[in-house]
């Protein structure tokens, strides 16, 4: 799929729990405060435990000034069209034109009738959500009364009015292959979910998308697509959706207690999502971030080694560790360096957990708790079981590759370490040596749980093979981060 050409724009979707109505109302505030574009509300009215969204989202735009706002997306079931029309544009007046309208058929029908709303069947859906379409462009456009009689949706005469104080785009949900021909056809924006439509079937979806547009006589580059995050994807599988796919627009699901991921959605995964898309385009790029890791003004900082250590055992020697050379006073940082370097320690505090995840299952076994297959079942499932962890994992984020092996890792990353700044090959030549001696720790780990399985009383054998993985591998994360953060950063990779 082509690049549209769209500009960019960042949001976040927030859940608007009404018993932390205070804490929605600050979440959408700092997404304007941090500089981001949107805020969005998901919209289930029979949910009794939420906010009502056009309430809400009027609230919302009192508080802001410049972002935008929007349904993510309207429940047209229990949402009358003409009603819709009126509020949209009402609130786009009173916000100064900072409305869109996110519009979904519907869903939950149990849940809708129990409104009071209609039960449709999925072509109904879609026919009520032609009509609906139709009778809020005509309320929103000057001229006379007109009259529409639709299977579902009608206006008898209704005048138009009032007009929005900007050209609102009306933003589709879907995912069907007849909803995708639809926002084809009529709609100005496709909005759908990461969750139900992952990247690996936008390319399919688009078509569709396309398809639509072009039996319409339009043309495909006038519908934006945006897209709902459902996890952290990294700022260069953003910048490459935006340059396949077409998406423009990318919404971050907000927890909200989790103001951390918006700062870092904000300022750190927006800004090299835009230089890459820049970059690309040929237009250039943000300024870079000048700094260096001494100071902490890199904006990343590598994990530190506690130096606590379970056992004598040792696999290496750590005064033997090979340095990453000096980064320059003056060095610059563009943003999706910084964010390559984030999504490192990202990748290596995941196995962190898992490390803490591996002690609890040798400690549950050890009480009975667990059985040993499970147990063997369970680690073996782990990033850090399928030779793919520390940098791996990092360049499997990157690749999109499910199962990244060692080769890999040969071939990808490490040599443009090399080659980019011959500098770094004694650290990456040690990185590679501890990663093949963690592995053997691992698989004494798994060798424990067999040999456990045999004899109970050898528990002792097992639980000493994890506390030699947890001093290697902690220092190894420690180290990897302290030499790797900075080259990550500054240096042009190309995964």
């Amino acid at each position: 799929m082509p690049d549209y050409g769209h500009d960019l724009l960042f949001g976040t979707f927030i859940t608007p729990v009404a018993a932390r109505a205070d804490d929605v109302l600050r979440q959408a505030r700092l997404t304007e405060e941090l500089g981001l574009d949107l805020v969005t509300i998901q919209d289930h009215p029979y949910q009794p435990a939420f906010l009502d969204t056009w309430t809400l989202l009027s609230v919302i735009a009192a508080q802001t000034k410049r972002v935008r706002v929007s349904p993510n997306v309207t429940n047209l079931p229990l949402r009358p069209p003409a009603v819709l029309a009126r509020a949209a544009a009402s609130l786009d007046i009173l916000s100064g034109g900072r409305v869109e309208l996110g519009l979904g058929a519907g869903a939950f029908w149990d849940a809708i009738e129990a409104m009071g709303g209609p039960r449709r069947t999925a072509p109904e859906s879609i026919e009520a959500l032609e009509e609906a379409i139709r009778i809020i462009r005509t309320l929103w456009t000057e001229g006379r009364a007109e009259r529409i009689n639709g299977k579902h949706y009608r206006l008898a005469g209704a005048r138009p009015g009032p007009q929005p104080a900007h050209p609102i785009g009306i933003w589709i949900g879907a995912y069907g292959k007849r909803m995708l021909r639809l926002t084809g056809r009529m709609a100005d924006g496709w909005l759908p979910s990461s969750p139900y439509a992952g990247p690996e079937r936008l390319t399919e979806m688009n078509r569709l998308i396309d398809a639509g547009a072009r039996e319409a006589g339009r043309d495909p580059a006038a519908i934006r697509r945006l897209y709902n995050l459902g996890g952290h994807l990294p700022a260069e599988q953003l910048a490459e959706l935006a340059l396949t796919e077409g998406i423009s627009g990318f919404i971050a699901m907000a927890d909200l207690d989790d103001d951390k991921a918006i700062h870092r959605f904000a300022e750190e995964t927006a800004p090299a999502v835009r230089e890459l898309v820049a970059a690309a385009r040929g237009g250039g790029g943000s300024a870079p971030f000048r700094g260096d890791t001494a100071s902490g003004r890199l904006g990343v900082t590598p994990t530190p080694d506690a130096g606590r250590r379970l056992t004598t055992v040792t696999l290496w020697d750590e005064s033997e560790r090979p340095k990453a050379p000096a980064p320059l006073g003056d060095q610059e940082y563009p943003a999706g360096g910084r964010a390559r370097a984030r999504h490192l320690i990202e990748v290596h505090d995941h196995l962190r957990a898992e490390l803490a995840q591996v002690r609890e299952l040798v400690q549950r076994v050890a009480a009975g708790a667990t059985g040993i297959g499970d147990a063997r079942s369970i680690l073996n499932r782990m990033t850090m079981r399928q030779n793919n962890w520390t940098v791996g994992a990092y360049c499997e984020s990157y690749c999109r590759v499910v199962a990244m092996h060692h080769t890999a890792e040969d071939t990808l990353l490490f040599p443009q370490l090399r080659r980019l700044d011959p500098g770094l090959a004694p650290v990456v030549k040690r990185l590679e040596e501890e990663h093949h001696a963690i592995a053997g720790v691992l698989e004494r780990v798994d060798a424990g749980l067999v040999a456990l399985a045999a004899d109970p009383g050898r528990v002792g054998e097992l639980s000493a093979a994890v506390d030699v993985l947890t001093d290697a591998l902690l220092s190894h994360l420690s180290y990897e981060e302290r030499q790797l953060v900075e080259p990550l950063a500054r240096l042009p990779l190309t995964i």
